[in-house]
């Protein structure tokens, strides 16, 4: 396979494989990818599992028609990507091993031999010359292992990823990339979501056409797409709209009523319901679904004074890799003493910013009416905000929405006729009740002031404590008059026909302005509610909560000059200018702190 003009693929596909790591199923095998990059220098870019030593360097001869590779680089030393190591030495004895300090120690524990007399140790920020080409490592501990490093080739913009962006299946089977790379993903990397952070924002400075992971298919198209993903996955975020059930049964009285639960919430309109059976389904998928969505519902038997061992095995995965930001409801069931609720419960102790359903369904053996009656208020529970994005089930007159507003974060949206525009703003008020009336204040910079002085309308989104940077990334910091800053996201509007956010929501209100006080710098609305739904019972996220919990802490260290309070943007320097503006935020002067 001809990657680019000078790389080459030689790695192989594993279809003799029946569980990966010992535990995940791989219905379609695996690919254990190898690169062969060929310029004045060879340099070879890892090895492949031992069961296919032969095959591999096999397809490495054909490549190198007759030349011998300089270096072969380790980035990883688990054994599916180092097992050849040692067999490629031996038949090209003259080569040198590149690979960082942590995995020559792994090579002599490995093969009893560290290469001390044939090697180059490499670390974040070295180079290694091959003619054209130049090498730049970067290194990425603990995704997953220690040693990792990861390969930048500056000529052909190339990431070799090691096993970033790789996924279950072998090369020669076509399959949906998501799915398996995100099974992959949770399962064998995602205890490391700070580390894979780490390292997005270190490849955010490099300018990628092309992905070569360890695993799966060589990437070449929307990287975009793909470094979204791994950036939802990694920052622990909501992917999808839904809810995952699941379950044990014994006797079949849990999965009755998982089954009634599951179709009083598609009644209710919940987007997707997944359904797992922990006994019997693929124990990966179910805990790759659990990240996916938004809402998970755990429903087991009382057993042996604790759980059932399948639903206590769900869990201890789900904690061991830092389930985090979501909605849980429980279900128990039992004939005498139920426990199971309060034992799941405190399995999630040391789990953040998780929300207990405040309806918990307890069975007694089998369902009953008051059983079936906790099902339907549980499922209400679960589905309040689906009720409220849909016109038909929506109570569009719940002014209790107006109790969610406090000196909090908003997302105000508005229509300037061709395109949908947002901003967030702090400064939202009630100020009269009889009728009801909210007070909105606008910098007049902002595009979103002149569209709602010419339309007279706007909707205001009280953002949740579930809300993260990215929202703030993306209504903050860039202009509506150059950027769609609903790209992406679920199409929802109001009455009014402005857009509503589908998450990080606990309600919002449709106003139209009544009359504009000048405040110099600012406008204020004052408006009218002609529409307002509350999406969830969640917390509205303060500013303090936003400048505690959200925004991330600006890196510092070793820095001297000014920090955005806004955004953490830093300007490094002995004095801030007067009139400068945050090229993140656009806030100006006045908004930055000096560092230390």
């Amino acid at each position: 396979m001809i990657i680019t003009k000078d790389i080459r693929y030689v790695g192989v596909n594993d279809h003799q494989i029946d569980l990966f790591e010992g535990q995940y199923v791989v219905p379609n095998g695996m690919s254990y990818n190898s690169y062969v990059i060929l310029d004045e220098k060879v340099a070879v870019m890892d090895t492949v599992d031992r069961n296919f030593t032969h095959q591999w360097l096999d397809n490495l001869q054909t490549v190198l028609e007759g030349r011998k590779p300089d270096y072969l680089v380790v980035q990883h030393m688990e054994p599916d990507h180092s097992a050849n190591i040692a067999n490629f030495l031996k038949v090209y004895p003259e080569a040198t091993v590149v690979s960082s300090s942590k995995a020559f120690t792994m090579m002599k524990q490995f093969f009893g031999d560290d290469y001390a007399d044939r090697r180059i140790v490499v670390g974040e920020g070295d180079t290694l010359a091959l003619g054209v080409h130049t090498l730049a490592f970067v290194a990425a501990p603990m995704v997953h292992w220690p040693e990792v490093i990861v390969t930048y080739d500056t000529c052909d913009k190339v990431l070799f990823s090691a096993d970033g962006f790789g996924k279950f299946g072998a090369l020669d089977v076509e399959e949906d990339w998501t799915c398996e790379a995100r099974r992959y993903y949770i399962g064998i990397v995602g205890k490391y979501g700070a580390q894979v952070q780490a390292l997005l924002k270190k490849a955010a400075g490099l300018d990628i056409s092309i992905i070569c992971p360890l695993h799966g298919p060589v990437l070449t198209e929307n990287l975009g797409y793909y470094i979204n993903l791994y950036d939802i996955w990694s920052s622990y975020r909501v992917e999808s709209e839904g809810i995952v059930v699941a379950y044990t049964s014994v006797y079949g009285h849990t999965k009755a009523a998982v089954e009634l639960l599951a179709q009083k919430l598609r009644e209710k309109g919940c987007p997707q319901v997944v359904v797992h059976d922990l006994a019997r389904c693929d124990m990966a998928e179910a805990v790759e679904n659990a990240f996916q969505y938004g809402k998970l519902v755990l429903a087991t038997t009382t057993y042996n004074a604790d759980v059932f061992p399948f639903m206590k095995e769900f869990i201890h995965h789900l904690t061991e890799r830092n389930y985090r930001s979501r909605t849980i409801g429980l279900v128990e069931n039992g004939t005498w003493a139920p426990l199971a609720a309060k034992v799941m419960a405190k399995m999630f102790e040391g789990c953040k910013n998780l929300t207990f359903t405040d309806t918990t369904v307890r069975i007694l053996s089998a369902l009953n009416e008051d059983s079936k009656a906790q099902i339907e208020a549980l499922s209400n529970e679960l589905c309040q905000d689906y009720l409220a994005r849909q016109d038909a089930t929506a109570n569009k007159n719940d002014l209790n929405a107006l109790f969610n507003i406090g000196y909090g974060l908003y997302v105000v949206t508005s229509n300037d006729g061709i395109r949908d525009n947002g901003l967030i703003v702090n400064t939202v008020c009630q100020v009269t009740d009889t009728p009801n009336r909210v007070a909105v204040t606008i910098n007049k910079a902002n595009y979103s002031y002149h569209i709602i002085q010419q339309t007279g309308i706007l909707n205001v989104n009280c953002l949740d404590v579930s809300a993260p940077f990215s929202v703030f990334q993306n209504f903050g910091f860039r202009s509506g008059r150059t950027a769609d800053k609903f790209e992406g996201i679920e199409v929802l509007r109001s009455d009014n026909g402005l857009r509503f956010l589908p998450r990080y929501v606990n309600s919002f209100m449709s106003l139209k302005v009544e009359s504009t006080v000048d405040l110099g710098t600012h406008g204020m609305f004052i408006c009218s509610v002609t529409e307002a739904r509350v999406m969830s019972d969640r917390e509205t996220m303060s500013y303090a909560y936003y400048q505690e919990s959200v925004k991330p802490k600006p890196e510092t260290e070793g820095k001297k000059g000014f920090v955005c309070k806004v955004c953490g943007w830093i300007y490094e320097g002995d004095t801030l200018p007067d009139d400068i503006v945050c090229p993140l935020c656009k806030h100006g002067a006045a908004d930055f702190e000096p560092i230390g």
